[in-house]
């Protein structure tokens, strides 16, 4: 029986610890990691997509959902679930999602606080000038062929030999800015022209770039070790792979469809998969691969031009990098499972990997405090820079990536008007640009969790600890 047809409710295990045991075609438990009031509004599409992702073959351990979660394509946005690497092992492009690699960088700056109030509006039209934004933003770099493939494999790295960024930046950013085992062989030809046009532009929907000031700091330690401190000036770019990850997901989602094993029907047509010994298979991690360096490449490249913008306005700063991490992604890790280290293809979606210090895959540069985790907020509100902390290992080191969807887009758009929501961004103090009135009140503050007790949650069960948050001052939307 399929678990849609049961009337499914998650169990308490302890403070913000939930479980879904197996029931009908579920291989194994769903653990959710929720306070009691993320609990009650988490809807009943969510938990379908969770047992769904529980259904699925040669998935191990449980299947992880994190605080900020809500229902999306296949996976819900904020799921975590590995699978063996033999032969009964899967990969699902729908369990990674259709924007590939997309993720949060954070840059610092030591530009005063007063310079940047005193001229929010300049800053503001200059940004909004320099980064093409928007579903019809069309980038100032135009790409051969050849680039494009280079791209693809090479991800922030082709960026930074080129002269956009430093090699610092490199050091400062998940996989060194570039993932290994790419193929753009295996990436069409629609999916590689879409990225002409398009490196080094934000996107619409939830995608930004905010100028944020650190508000507070919650851990002295961390946040001198991250070259935080208080009144701080910050900028967040959350973008990913574009048109280039999403015609990557849409050809691998139908040929996953098409393609299924004899007698092995997925529990969901938007969770097709491939066996990850299988020729399918194959392909998509290389193509995923792909994709999320093009993601790399396309935060690096509007890094760059963040970093120009900024210095003819501030002739003297700098500009550094905190880190860079996707959330969109499946990995292949080492995991403890029953006692047993096992191998395994991690898909996260909606959620960033999160190592704590110690960890053999973390690094030197970062193995003093754990991983930084980059939680992005709704734009009226905050963002939160958290570490990774010991804990994660009950999430597959992983953690949210933000404050997760309350309403729909449609249902956004019905309660929130865009010129009320232009005055009280203003009186609020944010400067926003935008593209598209319209689609701005689908990111309304209401439309989103509470981030702060999100981030509370999160780091109350243990997976992070809190360093800063960042209040935003500057906000440019598609």
């Amino acid at each position: 029986m399929s678990p849609r047809n049961q009337n499914i409710r998650p169990v308490r295990k302890a403070e913000n610890r939930w479980r879904i045991y197996p029931v009908g075609t579920m291989r194994v438990p769903v653990d959710i990691f929720a306070s009691e009031a993320l609990i009650s509004v988490m809807d009943t599409e969510t938990i379908h997509q969770l047992t769904t992702a529980a259904s699925l073959p040669g998935v191990a351990g449980s299947v992880i959902c994190m605080p900020d979660a809500h229902s999306g394509y296949g996976f819900p946005i904020g799921c975590v679930a590995g699978f063996c690497a033999g032969k009964e092992g899967i990969i699902s492009a729908g369990g990674v999602g259709y924007d590939i690699g997309c993720g949060v960088r954070t840059l610092l700056t030591d530009i005063p606080a007063a310079e940047v109030y005193a001229r929010r509006g300049e800053i503001a039209d200059a940004l909004f000038r320099a980064i093409p934004a928007g579903l019809k933003g069309s980038s100032h770099l135009s790409l051969n062929a050849e680039e494009i493939k280079q791209i693809l494999h090479e991800g922030a790295a082709w960026a930074v030999r080129n002269g956009m960024g430093e090699k610092e930046d490199l050091w400062h950013t998940e996989e060194n800015g570039c993932v290994a085992g790419a193929d753009a062989a295996q990436v069409s030809t629609e999916a590689r022209q879409r990225l002409t046009g398009q490196l080094g532009t934000l996107g619409s929907g939830n995608h930004y770039l905010e100028i944020q000031i650190v508000d507070s700091i919650h851990d002295t330690a961390a946040a001198a070790h991250f070259g935080l401190a208080e009144n701080q000036i910050a900028i967040s770019i959350h973008s990913g792979s574009r048109g280039t990850g999403h015609q990557i997901a849409t050809d691998y989602i139908k040929a996953m469809q098409n393609a299924l094993p004899d007698g092995h029907p997925a529990p969901d047509p938007s969770l097709a998969y491939a066996p990850l010994t299988s020729d399918l298979g194959r392909r998509y991690l290389a193509a995923m691969k792909a994709g999320r360096n093009c993601a790399l490449a396309n935060r690096q490249t509007i890094a760059h031009m963040v970093r120009k913008t900024f210095l003819r306005l501030f002739p003297s700063c700098r500009i550094t990098q905190l880190y860079d991490v996707s959330h969109n992604t499946c990995n292949e890790e080492h995991h403890v499972i029953e006692g047993q280290s096992r191998r395994l293809f991690v898909h996260r979606k909606g959620a960033t990997r999160a190592l704590p210090s110690g960890h053999a895959a973390l690094g030197p540069l970062f193995d003093a405090t754990g991983q930084p985790v980059l939680v992005g907020g709704s734009m009226g509100t905050a963002s939160w820079i958290l570490c990774a902390a010991r804990g994660a290992e009950a999430s597959m080191y992983s953690a949210n990536h933000g404050a997760g969807r309350l309403l729909s887009r449609a249902q956004a758009r019905k309660r929130q008007q865009p010129r009320s929501l232009m005055d009280a961004l203003k009186h609020a103090g944010i400067s926003v640009r935008t593209h598209s009135p319209q689609l701005l009140a689908e990111e309304a503050p209401l439309a989103y969790k509470d981030v702060d007790h999100v981030t509370d949650t999160a780091c109350a069960t243990g997976i992070a600890r809190k360093v800063a948050r960042l209040r935003p001052l500057i906000c440019i939307k598609g």
